[in-house]
């Protein structure tokens, strides 16, 4: 369908349904008020208050020199005027809006194509829509965009292009809810619904019907009702319930002829269809010929128009009517001349201004996707050469250290092992310790400690030593100080000197040497799990004892144990 609903409506956002008010009161109300009521008369059929709603809008935003307001007041204005008429009202707003940036000038455009479609100049149309979908895209409006891509939409449906056409007004109907406004969803649906019975796509119109009844009941606006009983009746007309298809038919024209004349004509080209179904050969050709006296008042054709002229030609040939049929043939020529210009230009001028560019345009935004995808494919694979890299090189680096690990505990055990034959009656503990008279105390002790002090305590630590009293719990600098009847400050200034070591590093030594003594000494002892072993050593947790294994010894106690294994098994 050309035209179901008037689609210069799209335009403008949410129509506001307003009650009626005198004319002479309009003073009282803001421009959006205004609006309201202007579309309100319009969509009524009452022309004559709807254009002194636009001319009081138009004075109005003049004296109070609103030049977005004035331009509001053009647009309001010409949609009522004829097209010469109308055409200077556009003019006028290309004028005022020329140095204002944002919708404009896509929406002059916009405008002057519908106005251009409205009145069946379809080249002009398409023109004018081409360069508005340009300067959208130049502005980057979305919403500007939707409007252009929706009406080039209609012209594809209009020529027969429905199923390109389908794919525009599917597209918003179900991704446009950000871009139009509840008004515009509902003539997207229409437009779909047009487009789905001529490429007999009739359940999902069959659904959007009924889907779109139930939006016109729920907005008690019985005139949203008319294009839906008009789709309806099409429906029906598909399915060939030809009877049904004339009742809503013939009702929905009585009702589309006192508001628009160029959608009546489509329920009366669909009417005549349904008689021709029905065998009703004279209301048939009584409908056609109802068709062609309006078709001759507006000028406005349509591509379907052919068939009808070719059924009543057919007609009074068969009548011998030669009178009416030379008459339907003049005609049948005048429209067909028309619409072949109008087709052939759309056919030539819509794949190559609008179709190519677009295709193009898709081209190009594939190609940067590629190439962004491929961009990211490469930072991908890069950054999988890197982590891989990365493992590579610490699985090098831990089998180095575990190799380093494996040659230090070789080298302990070896040399405890050695220890032991050299000196078969030594302790556990592997220290050995000089005879305190052969340390030369003075050299080492700090002057503040006596000398006997220094004496007792290095003799008192031997004993610690030697007893392995260090492996009891909860050993402290103070508690092995109170022990040996010493202070703090003398014991710690002795370890530091004379063990060159901190007294926690101190401690941690000798249950390591110890450790590592006992562990390859006895089997049993190594039998036991992790958490006995650091009791046994004195350590409040395991960990604690690992660490400062690690710490000391520069290899693992799990690879000790190993490498004490290897040992005993080849033995």
């Amino acid at each position: 369908m050309k035209n179901i609903f008037p689609i210069i409506i799209l335009l403008f956002g949410n129509l506001v349904y307003a009650q009626r008010s005198k004319i002479d009161s309009l003073y009282e109300f803001k421009y959006p008020e205004l609006k309201n009521k202007f579309f309100d008369y319009s969509d009524h059929n009452k022309v004559s208050q709807a254009k002194q709603i636009a001319k009081y809008y138009l004075q109005k935003a003049k004296k109070e020199n609103n030049t977005i307001e004035i331009a509001e007041g053009y647009t309001l204005i010409h949609l009522n005027e004829d097209c010469p008429t109308a055409l200077k009202y556009i003019d006028s707003l290309a004028i005022i809006t020329k140095n204002i940036k944002g919708i404009y000038p896509t929406k002059t455009y916009l405008l002057k194509g519908n106005l251009y479609y409205k009145y069946d100049n379809l080249k002009a149309a398409l023109d004018n829509y081409i360069l508005a979908l340009k300067y959208a895209k130049e502005q980057n409006d979305k919403k500007q965009i939707a409007y252009a891509n929706m009406s080039i939409a209609y012209i594809n449906s209009y020529i027969g292009k429905n199923a390109e056409a389908a794919k525009i007004f599917r597209y918003y109907l179900y991704n446009g809810n950000d871009i139009i406004d509840d008004y515009e969803h509902n003539q997207m649906r229409i437009a779909l619904i047009s487009c789905y019975l001529e490429i007999n796509k009739l359940d999902s119109a069959n659904i959007l019907i009924k889907e779109g009844q139930k939006y016109a009941i729920v907005g008690k606006n019985k005139y949203d009702l008319d294009p839906y009983s008009y789709l309806s009746g099409t429906y029906d007309l598909k399915l060939k319930k030809y009877n049904t298809a004339i009742t809503k038919l013939s009702k929905v024209y009585d009702n589309l002829i006192k508001i628009n004349e160029t959608n009546a004509n489509y329920a009366l080209f669909n009417l005549g269809k349904a008689y021709q179904g029905a065998k009703n050969k004279g209301k048939a050709v009584e409908t056609y010929s109802k068709l062609d006296s309006n078709v001759q008042k507006s000028n406005i054709t349509f591509p379907d128009l052919r068939e009808a002229y070719t059924y009543l030609i057919d007609y009074y040939k068969e009548k011998n009517d030669k009178e009416k049929q030379l008459y339907y043939i003049d005609r049948f020529l005048k429209v067909d001349k028309k619409l072949d210009e109008q087709l052939q230009y759309a056919f030539t001028e819509l794949p190559k201004k609008y179709d190519t560019p677009k295709l193009l345009e898709e081209k190009e935004n594939i190609i940067s996707d590629l190439k962004g995808r491929k961009r990211i494919l490469y930072v991908a694979i890069s950054a999988l050469l890197l982590i891989l890299l990365s493992l590579l090189y610490l699985y090098y680096k831990a089998k180095k250290n575990e190799k380093q690990h494996r040659k230090i505990a070789q080298d302990l055990i070896n040399s405890i092992e050695r220890k032991n034959v050299e000196t078969p009656q030594a302790t556990l503990a592997p220290m050995q310790f000089q005879n305190i008279e052969q340390v030369d105390i003075e050299d080492r002790a700090t002057k503040t400690i006596p000398e006997d002090v220094t004496k007792f305590i290095l003799k008192e630590l031997e004993i610690f030593e030697k007893q392995e009293h260090f492996l009891k719990k909860g050993i402290t600098l103070s508690s092995l100080a109170q022990s040996i009847n010493t202070n703090t400050t003398y014991l710690s200034e002795v370890i530091n000197s004379y063990k060159e070591k901190s007294f926690t590093t101190y401690l941690n030594d000798l249950r390591v040497d110890y450790a590592l003594k006992r562990l390859i000494e006895d089997k049993r002892f190594r039998s036991y799990k992790l958490a006995v072993i650091a009791d046994e050593l004195g350590y409040n947790n395991a960990q604690a004892f690992t660490a400062a294994f690690k710490k000391k010894t520069q290899t693992t106690l799990s690879t000790y144990l190993k490498e004490i294994e290897k040992t005993q098994t080849i033995k």
